[in-house]
């Protein structure tokens, strides 16, 4: 079909990717084979399942250039000039094919694995990527290589390419072949994923049957690692009856003790509280920002007057530095998995959350962002977690008075969610609101003669800003009849900065939390250690709720001291907090140890720690179970 016309070029193409991962696979099985139970059987299906992903991996490079195939006339497309720059193209592919294997192979002596999630994130942090290459590999001498190896290469390319520009050719004839190639990517994305990979027991072998240039984009969709491949872990079975050991409260009774299932029903003493619920969730509000915690500049007035009249809690640590990670924990009350957060992943519908259980209750539950909620897939997330969402677009022309690329103002945003409040009281239905702000952040622009420090001047204004803003949020909230029966929980979801000298800086991931209702809870100051994914359920406990749960967090109040510990991450480093150790788990099967000081974060090293690593593979090997089998799930 392809022999005597213009698609001969996707031919060449198909050739070219069929090669190049061909010696790329074969390169690395080489490298592999002291970790290969290798057989004739095993041998056939590493190829055979490889072919199949370098065609598939084929199928959407090809896209661009059937289009053209397609769409030229034979003038243009039989022209010198469409010839000469199809083959500098062509150059350029074979270059980058090459440079491809030799990359591969650079990453599969350190991760022993295709392109995952860690390269993904080495092209997010492009800077510090860049100067780890320079210093630990020739990169001149290399590309140099590259270079002339691709200039070999280039030859019989060229030849093969040249037998595309001599036939004459008819659209509709076009049409047909390129309308066949084009539903193999259709057919592709519906029908393949990396599963397909998985043809032993052996990982060296399911990596081999993959393609690098797809498992790099397919890490670019699913934006997660494999725990138990990746990290250090234990039998699963074990790590569940860990977690559920620690789990364990006095308030709570497993619904299946003996199986892996971490539900439970959550019984409280007292009589159920409908009280509405505003939750704040404040833009990169780190703890270091307030006056309780040291700071001297005067940036927060209200939420230190507010200090005084919540419930103030000193000593909770972000799960993570990106906002979707700070959502992910205080919504579903699970600790961070490596990767992404679930916010962000395929298949995140029907979570036990805090949202389920307000559904449950009879709340009227509302997601309410300054931004754009298809940023980051909020109000995905949202929408099929039970609530629905209200973003930018749902903001009328008279309800803007600011905006910047972020969103609208914190001013608007909770106007609006007053509004909304409104409309949920006059409804007779108890409201349960998670707000998700934005002024406090770059490029700090906000509405003039506010605050004391100028619009688009730096951090400390927009972090004034914010505070002056909750100062108006609850003045106007307080006019209205349903404020003596709301809670306001008012936190973080991350912290402004997490850059330093090392991996997971502890007193970088400190923020507030604060729980405000005058009417019905007593202001008192609680230091105890906590996470993020203990949010939930201690706001629910401060309602009396009796609910089935499946959070890996728990109620502070209600819980024994000796149980406190929290969790913070990057992508990839997973710390877990218990007393004053961290564990620190690592993508390359890395354990460290280190004790630290509360009062300035500082760490020093020690050895392996057995029980902390238990209980913390208990706690992130559990929920990556819990995860990965819906346990989690409606």
């Amino acid at each position: 079909m392809l022999a005597k016309n213009r698609f001969y070029s996707i031919y060449t193409l198909w050739l070219m990717i069929v090669v190049f991962s061909t010696v790329s696979r074969t390169v690395l099985l080489v490298k592999s084979l002291s970790q290969l139970d290798l057989n004739p059987l095993l041998l056939l299906k590493i190829y055979a399942v490889g072919f199949f992903f370098d065609c598939v991996t084929f199928a959407y490079c090809a896209i661009p250039f059937v289009l053209l195939a397609v769409l030229l006339p034979d003038k243009l497309f039989n022209s010198s000039f469409f010839r000469y720059a199809s083959y500098a193209v062509a150059f350029a592919l074979t270059y980058l094919l090459l440079f491809n294997v030799v990359a591969e192979y650079t990453f599969f002596d350190e991760f022993a694995t295709r392109f995952n999630f860690i390269a993904v994130d080495y092209l997010i942090y492009t800077n510090e990527v860049i100067s780890n290459i320079k210093e630990s590999y020739p990169v001149g001498t290399i590309l140099a290589v590259v270079l002339l190896v691709a200039a070999g290469a280039f030859i019989p390319v060229k030849k093969h390419l040249s037998r595309s520009f001599s036939y004459e050719s008819h659209f509709m004839g076009r049409l047909k072949i390129g309308g066949f190639l084009l539903v193999l990517p259709v057919l592709s994305f519906a029908a393949v994923d990396l599963s397909l990979t998985q043809i032993s027991s052996n990982n060296y072998a399911d990596e081999l049957a993959g393609n690098g240039i797809y498992c790099l984009f397919s890490a670019f969709r699913n934006n997660e690692l494999d725990f138990n491949k990746f990290y250090l872990s234990q039998d699963n079975n074990q790590a569940l009856a860990r977690l559920k050991n620690l789990l364990q409260e006095r308030n709570s009774q497993f619904t299946r003790p003996d199986g892996s299932s971490i539900s439970r029903v959550i019984r409280s003493k007292g009589a159920e509280k409908h009280l509405n619920v505003i939750l704040v969730i404040e833009e990169s509000l780190s703890a270091e920002f307030l006056t309780a915690f040291g700071n001297r500049d005067g940036l927060t007035p209200n939420l230190d007057k507010l200090a005084h009249e919540s419930l103030f809690f000193t000593h909770l640590y972000a799960t993570g530095t990106r906002t979707v990670r700070g959502l992910e924990a205080l919504t579903l009350s699970m600790p961070p998995l490596p990767g992404t957060s679930v916010v962000k992943r395929p298949k995140n519908e029907n979570f036990m959350s805090i949202g389920s259980v307000m559904k449950s209750k009879g709340y009227d539950n509302k997601f309410i962002y300054a931004g754009h909620g298809y940023f980051d897939n909020m109000n995905y997330f949202y929408a099929n977690n039970g609530f629905k969402t209200i973003d930018r677009t749902d903001f009328s022309n008279k309800e803007i008075t600011f905006t910047n690329a972020w969103g609208v103002c914190d001013e608007d945003l909770f106007l609006k969610v007053i509004s909304e409040a409104d409309q949920s009281y006059s409804g007779k239905k108890p409201f349960f609101s998670i707000v998700m702000t934005t002024s406090n952040h770059r490029p700090f622009t906000y509405p003039d003669g506010r605050i004391d420090i100028p619009s688009h001047s730096g951090r400390n204004g927009g972090v004034k800003y914010a505070d002056y803003a909750i100062g108006r949020l609850l003045a106007e909230a307080r006019k209205k009849p349903w404020f003596k029966d709301t809670v306001f929980v008012i936190v973080a979801d991350h912290c402004a900065s997490s850059a330093a000298k090392i991996a997971l800086p502890i007193k970088k991931y400190e923020i507030p939390l604060f729980i405000y209702a005058p009417s019905h809870i007593k202001p008192q100051v609680i230091d105890r250690m906590m996470s993020q994914i203990d949010v939930a359920p201690t706001v629910l406990g401060l309602l009396n709720f009796n609910y089935t749960s499946a959070f890996i967090g728990k109620d502070v109040l209600t819980s024994d001291p000796w149980t406190d510990r929290a969790f913070i991450s990057t992508y990839q480093k997973l710390g877990y907090i218990q007393n004053d150790k961290l564990l620190v788990l690592g993508p390359k099967k890395e354990a460290e140890y280190f004790s630290f000081t509360s009062k300035d974060g500082s760490t020093t090293g020690l050895k392996p720690l057995d029980e902390l690593l238990m209980d913390g593979l208990a706690y992130i090997q559990g929920t990556n179970y819990i995860y990965k089998n819906r346990l989690n799930r409606l």
